[in-house]
């Protein structure tokens, strides 16, 4: 075998195992730092629209969430905040303006931390909001990947 043969399959055999290296990161990162499992506490603050509603959510993601989040301690698996597009048709007025979400591993443990900063919590509404969220707590009773087709 001569040398650019043999360079040739080095390059081919390098770009095959970076790929599966970067691929394996990925995936590992995204199983990992999910922490979801069945069990695990699911808190939505739920920001419903309406005809006067404001909501900053620059604020609400760089403050308010992050604050939060930080109350909640070592309990807090994750947070994610979503931003309402469209309701059920694109015409469809967005039925709520945003959504937070945190997941735990214990609920009581979580209504402690919210308990004890409760005015901290609700006072800072005001910085970003005139809307009184909707809160749901749930718990995760199954988790099923999406079937391939």
């Amino acid at each position: 075998m001569n040398l650019m043969n043999m360079i040739t399959k080095m390059r081919s055999l390098l770009i095959v195992l970076t790929l599966i290296g970067l691929t394996s990161c990925k995936t590992s990162q995204l199983n990992n730092a999910s922490g979801l499992e069945i069990g695990t506490i699911k808190v939505a603050i739920l920001y419903p629209n309406g005809e006067d509603a404001t909501f900053d959510m620059d604020y609400y993601e760089e403050k308010h969430m992050p604050m939060v989040a930080g109350f909640i301690g070592d309990n807090l698996k994750f947070y994610e905040i979503d931003k309402g597009l469209a309701g059920r048709t694109p015409e469809d007025e967005v039925p709520f303006v945003a959504i937070g979400y945190f997941y735990v591993s214990d609920l009581a443990q979580y209504n402690a931390a919210i308990g004890q900063n409760i005015d901290a919590i609700l006072g800072d509404f005001k910085n970003y909001t005139n809307i009184r969220p909707v809160v749901q707590i749930s718990e995760i009773k199954q988790l099923r990947p999406a079937i391939a087709k």
